[in-house]
């Protein structure tokens, strides 16, 4: 009987001492570091391809989703952020000559930028540029302006 005694008020002080412990610790103060306990990043902005597939900064992406005709690729991105994103890359556009499936390819230099990042439908959670701007700084496809503007997909 005593050395059920013995151990029930030992079980018992290794129980007070340990809430005793714990209370301390949950009833310390707040220190700068933890009052100011880093928030999670929200997810960047995604562009979104013909078979919508998100994607973030991508090598390649299909501008024609009909017929693959304008397409830019090489792409390198410089910025990828919650405003925007800019790239620098090429357009191969074909020019349908004399119609476009025995057309020829041309490559235009190009930059890249998305923009206007909004809630996706497919995951709401999601943001998704909305926006693409294309600046030709030297030679452009025939009948381009030199900035175009696209609304993308949602």
């Amino acid at each position: 009987m005593r050395s059920s005694t013995a151990r029930t008020a030992l079980t018992l002080c290794a129980a007070a001492s340990l809430a005793a412990v714990m209370g301390t610790a949950s009833a310390a103060p707040r220190t700068a570091a933890t009052a100011q306990a880093p928030r999670p990043k929200q997810p960047v902005p995604v562009l979104v391809d013909c078979l919508w597939h998100p994607d973030v900064r991508p090598a390649d992406f299909i501008l024609a989703c009909g017929d693959g005709n304008s397409r830019l690729v090489s792409l390198h991105w410089s910025r990828w952020d919650q405003k925007g994103a800019v790239a620098e890359g090429v357009n191969a556009v074909n020019d349908c000559k004399p119609y476009c499936a025995a057309g020829t390819f041309h490559s235009y230099p190009v930059i890249v930028k998305l923009d206007h990042p909004q809630s996706w439908k497919k995951k709401p959670a999601q943001q998704h540029y909305t926006r693409m701007t294309l600046a030709y700084p030297h030679d452009r496809p025939e009948g381009y302006q030199r900035t175009v503007g696209y609304p993308l997909w949602n």
